[in-house]
This record gives structure tokens, sequence and C-alpha cells, in this order.
């Protein structure tokens, strides 16, 4: 029995042989990423850890074509990315980044910038599709006449967080969502996270340092070393019960020790 015949869920994406290969300074190829083939499935939230510089930006920039692979295949829904018109692919796979970026204006009007940067009529404060991400972020209405700047960091997140979802995409991307928020912002992010896969049906793929996300919410987990994929497993329990000696020493860095469960 296969993966998605035990979940019974899709596969959303699919990486298939890729690599990433770079020109470096001195004119050399420097390998970034070598022969990765894994799946995001929908309703699922697939995790990237390691160390800095193991390729885990580059792996998720590739799924919305911020980059684009020197080898292998990367689909969506079946469909080979390389084929979708970005603009077009962006809407479908929408990507937050590390830091809040909050624009001038009301949290609306943060809400609002998507459609207008495809010169669509924005909805109103009074509209469901507002009213749907508020509800998903767990933010209150209240707030959308707010100066978005003036807003805590969690806040902010959860706001970027409602901008990439207003507009009903099918994956969402997150890089290192947590890196700036303290534990409890951090679980609050977690459960909602959570809820928002199961409710809107998204794949999730999320890139972090963060042990405890890892632990708490990711169903699928891998572990990238030098721009390989050393190990991938179930969350929980390659977190537990790590079967390589790459990841088991990664897990025993000092700065990790301590980390899960706490």
């Amino acid at each position: 029995m296969n993966q998605q015949q035990k979940s019974g869920h899709d596969p959303c994406v699919e990486f298939i042989d890729v690599g990433v290969t770079k020109l470096s300074p001195a004119a050399m190829n420097m390998v970034i990423l070598d022969r990765i083939s894994f799946t995001a499935w929908q309703g699922q939230i697939t995790g990237i850890i390691g160390a800095s510089g193991s390729g885990k930006s580059t792996l998720i920039r590739l799924c919305n074509r911020l980059d684009d692979p020197s080898a292998g295949t990367i689909k969506l829904n079946g469909q080979n990315i390389a084929t979708i018109d970005p603009l077009v692919l962006r809407r479908k796979v929408a990507m937050v980044l590390q830091k809040p970026f909050m624009f001038h204006g009301t949290l609306l009007e943060n809400l609002q910038r998507p459609f207008m940067f495809r010169n669509m009529t924005p909805p109103s404060a009074e509209s469901q599709d507002i009213a749907r991400v508020l509800d998903l972020v767990q933010l209150s209405r209240e707030m959308l006449q707010r100066d978005a700047r003036s807003l805590s960091g969690g806040e902010q997140q959860r706001v970027n967080l409602a901008r990439a979802l207003v507009n009903r995409p099918e994956v969402l991307l997150l890089d290192e969502p947590t890196s700036a928020l303290d534990r409890p912002s951090t679980a609050r992010l977690a459960s909602t996270l959570s809820n928002i896969c199961q409710s809107e049906h998204l794949a999730i793929i999320v890139v972090t340092h963060d042990l405890y996300l890892a632990e708490h919410i990711v169903n699928h987990l891998i572990y990238l070393e030098e721009g390989r994929i050393k190990e991938q497993g179930a969350g929980a329990q390659m977190l537990a019960m790590p079967q390589t000696n790459a990841f088991s020493n990664f897990l025993a860095q000092p700065e990790r020790e301590q980390k899960l469960s706490s």
C-alpha cells in the first residue's frame, strides 16, 4: 500500500530527481541541490529542516519558480510547473516570507493588495473573502482599520498568512515563519497552520529551524544536508528515532538540545 492509499490524500507537489547547480565567483560549478525527490500531499504539512547552507531556501523557491532547477522535474497536480505561466503559478502556490512585510496602510488594505496588483476589484471589509481569511488566521474584524505596521510581530505574521490565503491557493510555502516569534506566538501559529491545512485541504511546505514546529505539526519531514536528502519520514517519529547518523548528529548539536517538546 503506497503513501497516497494510506493517507487518503492526493499528491500535490512532486519533486523528481531535481538538481540545482550554480556558477561560483571562481567560475566553478557548485551543486546546491542534488537529485531531490519527494511528494507533498494535499491536506498535509511537509517540513524541510537542515543546517544553514543545506539548500532549504533554494528548494522552496523552486516550488513557485522564483528559481528554476538545472535538472529534474517539479509537478503541480501532475503538471510540469515549467509549462505554467509564473504569474498563474504564484496564484496557485503562495509564499509567506521569513520576515513579515507590511505595506503602508491598514490591515484591510494589506489584504486587498494581491487584488490590486492584478488589477482586480479588491474585496470590501464586509466581504466573505475577508471574513474567511480573518477566521483562518484568528484575527478579529475590529482590527481591519488598524495601521498594519503598528501590529505585533505575531499579528503581522498572521496578516502575511492571511494575505497569502486570500486568493485561495492550492499550495502554501513558508520560509522560517517562526524565526522572529517567541514560544507562545510560535505555538499559536503552529495551531493555526495545522487548522488551515485541514480546513482548506492545502499542501503546506515549511522550511524551518524550529524543532517545536517540526515535531508538533509536520506530517512528513525531510532532512537536507549539503543539498541532499539524508533522511525523510513521519515528522514526530523521525525526530524521536532518527535512522541515520547524519540526522542524529544534526539533532545532537548544542543549539538544538532541549528544544524538542519545550
